[in-house]
């Protein structure tokens, strides 16, 4: 009977969306990668919190901390296409090794001059150093473009499934960093990152198998050349600036509260809201929703924190407003990275994704320091406007951006 059949195909829908994850791990060598890019990105999520805790904690200004993050995500901005645009033309694994390997020693300079009270400027010049690093979440996001490339359906799981690791770095970083400077000493969090990362990196480029083949010189035009790349990677901007002012302004709202190793746990409640609905949108593939319905959900959501510290008061209340807040980034940021996907030349996609990846630091630097900024002149709680503003600003651009399109 027709209706029978029908009923066939849903419950046939609901066990592909059951199965999908199991699919993607079924094929060969994707666990090992998947093993090695977590690892290699688990330190991505402590080294801004353990450079806060650790710069803020010896020299006494979040100011400073914060511009000093900033300087090292911008100067990742810079170097992140140069590396990526290496990584297209030569291999990940003949660039990222070295690459990884000059991050690290810049980490651990950083920690020398905290640790040894050097002047001020030498912390911007080490931190600058940690530009180097390899854009982890591009690599690994490539080389599932490369083995799904005739399965978008896939692709698009796989997508959802690098997102909720990016956010699961982010919810067990900060809270590992917090761990280990809190429990150990200032520096710790940042040694053990540096650790992370190369060992993780190891790991991962020793996946042969599954690398996607060096292309010779690319004949397509420059990613920002394509059709609607610069205005989505203007909203990276400003996406961006939302994730480094609320890491800025939670830890300082933290440690004004007297719970200063209690800000990893919060800002993980973030990234976990973010993990769960990025999962949940890789398995159930919503349809009809757009790029500008997640700007819109995520602006809204950020006014939570916001009015959970400004009336509240509340430690506990702040935790509850950034999980909910959390649940917009992750969809929002599969389907934007979806979009640069297939506006992207296929011989230029590792540049495609560090550019979106520059977009988003240079927002996390400049959202750092104004967050550090509006901390330090303002108050913690106020500072909890920074995000909100910064949300709004993605969701007008991609406004101005669709009304302009012809």
């Amino acid at each position: 009977m027709p209706q029978q059949t029908t009923e066939d195909s849903r419950i046939h829908d609901r066990q592909e969306q059951l199965t999908g994850y199991r699919r993607l791990f079924s094929l060969p060598g994707t666990r090992a990668f998947t093993a090695g890019n977590l690892i290699a990105r688990l330190p991505i999520g402590m080294f801004g919190v353990s450079a806060v805790v650790m710069i803020a904690g010896s020299r006494g200004s979040y100011a400073l901390a914060g511009a000093v993050t900033a300087t090292g995500l911008a100067a990742t901005g810079v170097a992140g296409p140069w590396i990526a645009r290496l990584v297209d033309r030569h291999g990940q694994a003949r660039i990222a090794v070295p690459a990884t390997l000059t991050a690290v020693l810049g980490s651990l300079a950083l920690l020398l001059c905290v640790r040894y009270d050097a002047p001020d400027w030498s912390l911007f010049a080490a931190y600058a150093a940690t530009a180097a690093t390899p854009n982890i979440g591009g690599l690994s996001r490539a080389r599932w473009a490369h083995l799904l490339r005739d399965d978008p359906g896939a692709l698009h799981t796989a997508n959802s499934f690098e997102q909720a690791a990016d956010e699961l770095c982010f919810m067990l970083g900060p809270v590992l960093a917090s761990f280990l400077t809190g429990t150990f000493f200032p520096e710790a969090g940042t040694l053990a990152g540096a650790v992370l990362l190369l060992a993780g990196m190891l790991l991962f480029t020793a996946q042969r198998t599954t690398e996607p083949p060096p292309r010779a010189r690319s004949k397509a035009p420059s990613p920002l050349q394509s059709p609607g790349i610069p205005p989505l990677l203007a909203c990276f901007v400003a996406t961006g600036a939302v994730f480094g002012s609320m890491e800025v302004v939670t830890i300082a709202y933290a440690d004004a509260q007297g719970h200063r190793t209690a800000a990893g746990v919060v800002l993980a409640l973030q990234a976990a809201g973010s993990c769960a609905a990025g999962l949940l949108y890789g398995a159930l593939k919503p349809a009809g929703l757009r790029f500008s319905h997640c700007l819109l959900a995520m602006a809204a959501l950020m006014t939570l924190p916001w009015l959970a510290a400004t009336t509240t008061g509340s430690l506990t209340f702040l935790a509850g407003g950034l999980l909910v807040a959390g649940m917009a980034t992750a969809p929002t940021m599969v389907t934007a990275m979806t979009l640069v996907q297939a506006r992207t030349p296929a011989d230029r996609l590792n540049e495609g994704m560090s550019l979106v990846v520059t977009g988003l630091l240079t927002g996390i630097a400049c959202g750092s320091a104004a967050g550090g900024w509006a901390v330090e002149h303002v108050s913690p709680s106020s500072a909890f406007a920074v995000p909100v503003v910064a949300a709004v600003t993605a969701l007008l651009i991609d406004s101005a951006a669709t009304v302009g399109r012809p």
